[in-house]
């Protein structure tokens, strides 16, 4: 039995696990809409492109799986560009589904045409660098090959966005409906190896005895244990041995931050506890999962790594020893390593650390001056910052999920429990990516929302609050406003002698547009309107903008030397 291409896109996804498409129709990709209607995945229309590429993309964070977003020919496949950079960069597998003018008009001057024919812009240079995989499909014959290097890509143990678009004539051409059987789903694997000279036991177990060895070893967790389901061994290895915990800012939550054990967050703009520590006590650093980028590294503070041993497992083989030597490099699951680890330990023994250390580091830390941020001593410079996320870990212990475009302040002060799910705007740092991020990872999954951004970055997406309106999806927009582009505004201040120049502007009214978005307003000027938000929000069912006012002179300390 035949059935048309557009049908076989749809049956595809649904194939993939499928569940939401975030995107906006037009006349190129109508055909794929149409199967859509009779399909149990639910397309959700969006205010701009762009914002469907950040929803897919929190969906995807949310879930760990495949999302997917689909957009028209010419200006809706131009609008993804930076939501599908940013997955990109955080290696997300999104299906992207575009549409293209028929193909019998290549070269002549179509509407919104992007064949790269005649004059117009090539839409496959233009998605070369940012997708896994791309492809224009022009002809049926090819199109179970095209559809089975997809899978295999969006399947990857490393994966990415991969971008498929269909010409309008071919979405109606007929093919076997059972073209799909070749197709193999299934997820794929990476196997293990490791590098370490003149050694032959298993990876696992050479690590297990630099653990051993080792009088203060620290572990560095990042998004990679999260990826690989990882955070309750992490805890178990740490627990068991006695040994610290620093997480990037991607792995921030994988051990809880409230956790004897935990060192909070590794990065410039942390508290600065676990740099002192491993700084000036760790003899063996283990990387799991965890980049050595800028932020985590202190801007590659050759402090951090000096006289140490160091060990790095991930699944990635491109991130092994990318910006440092490693004594021990595994290229593997990391859950696999650390059970192996764990039965190293089971049948030779280990005994657990001394912890002095970083009992005294904990007592100085309570005295000491702290500029990581730009606090002083009392951590007092942004108080209503500070208390909003302490009120926010303490009222949602699990289930929350957070987007933060801003990075800064949650870095600082927020403490993540175990139950709960943070996303910093990691990937390419875009402005405008916390509220259809958020979205996207509410569609996913059902809790406490919130997107955290600057008044700057709302201003680029806040009409995805109608897309949450039409959707009755809860969720908190929380806006940090300080009229002003903050970090420009700080780099002016620290390098450039206060010549402030495009930083400041004016802000609407925060009440009145709310309230022209039919949604909840609160205003945060005190630290008493903090507890009354607490109090009286509805911060689970609702949808509500909150705006935190910031004084636009007070700015954090820290250097990015540019």
């Amino acid at each position: 039995m035949k059935i048309a291409v557009s049908e076989l896109i749809v049956r595809f996804m649904e194939r993939l696990g499928i569940a939401h498409v975030f995107g906006m129709p037009g006349a190129h990709i109508l055909p794929v809409y149409d199967r859509l209607y009779d399909s149990p995945i639910k397309s959700v229309l969006v205010k701009h492109e762009q914002g469907a590429a950040f929803m897919a993309g929190g969906y995807s964070r949310v879930t760990g799986g495949i999302s997917a977003c689909i957009t028209t020919a010419g200006p809706g496949a131009t609008n993804l560009v930076t939501g599908i950079a940013s997955a990109y960069a955080d290696k997300l597998p999104i299906l992207i589904i575009t549409g293209e003018t028929p193909t019998y008009i290549f070269g002549k001057g179509g509407l919104q045409e992007s064949s790269g024919e005649g004059g117009s812009f090539d839409q496959t240079t233009l998605f070369k660098g940012i997708t896994r995989y791309h492809k224009v499909v022009e002809r049926t014959d090819y199109l179970a090959q095209v559809l089975n290097q997809a899978a295999r890509t969006l399947l990857a143990a490393n994966s990415g966005p991969v971008l498929l678009s269909f010409p309008y004539n071919l979405q109606k051409e007929m093919v076997e409906e059972d073209l799909l059987d070749n197709i193999n789903f299934a997820v794929t694997h990476r196997a293990a190896g490791s590098r370490i000279a003149g050694k032959s036991l298993l990876p696992s177990h050479l690590l297990a005895q630099m653990i051993a060895t080792a009088r203060h070893p620290v572990i560095i967790a990042g998004y990679g244990c999260i990826r690989a389901g990882a955070q309750q061994t992490v805890a178990e290895l740490s627990d068991r041995l006695g040994i610290p915990v620093a997480t990037s800012l991607k792995g921030k939550g994988v051990i809880g931050e409230g956790d004897a054990l935990s060192l909070g967050c590794l990065g410039v703009t942390s508290n600065g506890q676990a740099y002192r520590y491993i700084v000036d006590h760790a003899d063996l650093v283990i990387f799991l999962g965890a980049g050595f980028n800028e932020r985590t590294s202190h801007m590659w503070d050759s402090k951090l790594l000096a006289d140490k041993q160091v060990a790095q497992v991930d699944n990635d083989a491109a991130q092994l020893e990318k910006v440092f030597r490693a004594d021990l490099a595994i290229h593997a699951d990391i859950l696999d390593v650390l059970h192996g680890v764990l039965e190293y330990v089971d049948e030779h023994g280990a005994n657990r650390k001394n912890l002095d250390n970083l009992a005294r580091l904990r007592k100085m830390a309570g005295i000491a001056v702290n500029t990581a941020a730009g606090n002083d001593a009392s951590g007092r410079q942004f108080p209503l910052i500070e208390h909003f996320f302490a009120q926010l870990a303490a009222h949602f212990a699990e289930d929350a999920q957070i987007f933060d475009d801003n990075i800064i302040f949650a870095q600082h002060f927020l403490k993540i429990a175990p139950g709960n799910h943070y996303f910093p705007n990691s990937g390419i740092s875009s402005l405008g990516h916390a509220i259809p991020a958020a979205l996207g990872g509410r569609f996913a999954r059902s809790g406490p929302t919130f997107a955290i951004l600057g008044d700057g970055g709302f201003q680029m997406c806040c009409m995805e609050l109608m897309t949450a309106v039409n959707y009755a999806i809860p969720i908190n927009a929380v806006v940090l406003n300080n009229g002003s582009m903050g970090l420009i505004r700080k780099n002016q201040q620290q390098l450039y002698a206060s010549r402030f120049i495009d930083c400041d502007f004016v802000n609407p009214d925060y009440q009145m547009l709310a309230q022209a978005f039919g949604i909840n307003y609160w205003k945060v000027d005190s630290v008493a309107d903090v507890d009354a938000l607490f109090a009286r929000a509805d911060l689970t069912a609702a949808i509500n903008l909150i705006e935190i006012m910031l004084d636009k002179n007070v700015l954090p300390s820290y250097l990015s030397g540019r």
